[in-house]
């Protein structure tokens, strides 16, 4: 099988915006097939890549804004998301981590995502998105199988 790299995003501090570390929480705590590695990467992107570069599938999990209702799951190849313009260090995102990795394979990309309630101070979900996390951790698992 592929190696899959499940790579939690966002700012635990920052309520909605800390999904992808609540995500892969949850991801660690039951068991996946030996090729699938979770990391929970919250904000620190360049510590991610030792595990870009010998991954061939990734999936991303991110709060994701679309202007959709709150609690809406997304669920997108990386091509079909356009990169924000970099201002410095501080704004870098998956294109400019991939970008930096030394990975000699071809590597498929899927974000997945709720749409944020509320980003602000807070350690908690919204209740929006902590009623669809259940459908995005499955999303998830669905995502692995289904990968090629």
């Amino acid at each position: 099988m592929k190696r899959t790299l499940i790579m939690g995003i966002g700012n635990l501090l920052l309520s909605d915006d800390g999904l992808g570390v609540h995500a892969a929480k949850a991801l660690s705590a039951k068991p996946l097939p030996a090729y699938v590695q979770v990391l929970d990467v919250g904000t620190a992107f360049l510590d991610a890549l030792p595990f870009l570069e010998d991954a061939e599938r990734i999936i991303i999990i991110d709060a994701f804004q679309a202007k959709g209702r709150p609690g809406t799951l997304y669920s997108l190849r990386l091509e079909q998301c356009a990169p924000k313009p970099m201002h410095g260090l501080h704004d870098f995102d998956i294109f400019g981590m991939l970008a930096m990795a030394k990975n000699p394979n071809p590597v498929q990309v899927w974000v997945l995502g709720i749409e944020p309630a509320r980003i602000g101070w807070g350690l908690e979900l919204s209740p929006q998105v902590s009623k669809a996390l259940p459908a995005l951790l499955q999303a998830v698992y669905e995502k692995i199988e289904t990968m090629t």
